[in-house]
């Protein structure tokens, strides 16, 4: 990527998920020129959390999940997620059995995203009104014999589809969508409060750099898949329904739809009432 060198452009940290479900903007982005100081930090989503809480990063991608524990330290960069209305294709619950028969059964949950442990909480326990003894770990081939089910997030869900170990292959954001009605936000951009006050032309240029870079990537799926489908590995063709299929604008819809996660969140004791305020706080132009 060719930078382009301007030092009276403060320097800016950017967090994206090192999954392939990030390509049609960040691929994008990777092809463009942006002012010297803009640096961006891939991670899986659980890092990205942590990253911006504690100020290691100044925006970025990061689980939905994250802004429903800590939104005060936050703004909502208007118009991007990373969002699914119905089946995502790389959310899922791998089983041996049923799920409505997980009670008390042991299952592995990804160490990378707290938004998809906390969506699996709430659909077992709320939906399938049932108890199973969840553990968080590695998800890796190599699974134990032990493990009744796991969940699996972005590659490495996408690498374990098909596993003839899993009869039952649940995807979280169609069962969601079956009971709910609405679409799931499993990620969304989140800028650090301060650098809404301290920068505000500065998120304004990266906020529209990101969309541009949406709008470029979507137009250009067939291309992008071809650079990224062998990374999962996964055929071009499966690659383009896959990313096809997941949707990165935030809607009226997908807004209704994240109060409806929080809600569960805060019913359950996952989050604080006091400290979420009502109307999500939006950084729009």
């Amino acid at each position: 990527m060719n930078s382009m060198k301007d030092e009276t452009v403060p320097s800016l940290r950017i967090g994206m998920v090192n999954f392939i479900n990030t390509a049609p903007i960040h691929e994008i982005w990777k092809k463009s020129s942006h002012p010297a100081g803009w640096r961006v930090v891939e991670a899986v989503p659980s890092r990205l959390n942590k990253m911006l809480a504690n100020g290691e990063i100044d925006l970025g991608f990061v689980s939905s999940y994250e802004y429903c524990a800590r939104p005060n330290q936050y703004r909502i960069l208007s118009d991007l997620s990373i969002s699914a209305n119905g089946s995502v294709g790389s959310v899922f619950l791998f089983s041996k059995t049923a799920p409505e028969k997980l009670n008390g059964c042991r299952l592995l949950l990804t160490n990378q995203s707290e938004t998809s442990v906390s969506l699996l909480k709430i659909i077992l326990e709320e939906f399938y009104a049932i108890k199973p003894d969840y553990f968080i770990g590695q998800v890796s081939d190599d699974l134990s014999e032990e493990v009744d089910g796991v969940l699996a997030i972005g590659d490495e869900a996408l690498r374990l589809v098909g596993d003839v170990r899993f009869r039952f292959q649940i995807d979280l954001g169609e069962v969601w969508k079956n009971h709910t009605g609405l679409p799931f936000v499993f990620a969304i951009c989140c800028v650090r409060a301060e650098l809404c006050v301290e920068e505000p032309q500065l998120v304004r240029d990266v906020h529209h750099e990101l969309i541009r870079c949406r709008h470029q990537g979507q137009e250009d799926l067939d291309s992008i898949c071809q650079l990224v489908a062998s990374t999962v590995p996964m055929s071009q063709e499966d690659c383009l329904a896959y990313l096809g299929g997941i949707e990165y604008d935030l809607d009226s819809e997908k807004i209704k739809a994240l109060q409806a996660f929080y809600k569960f969140l805060i019913q359950r004791g996952e989050a604080s009432k006091d400290s979420l305020p009502l109307k999500l706080e939006l950084f729009e132009d």
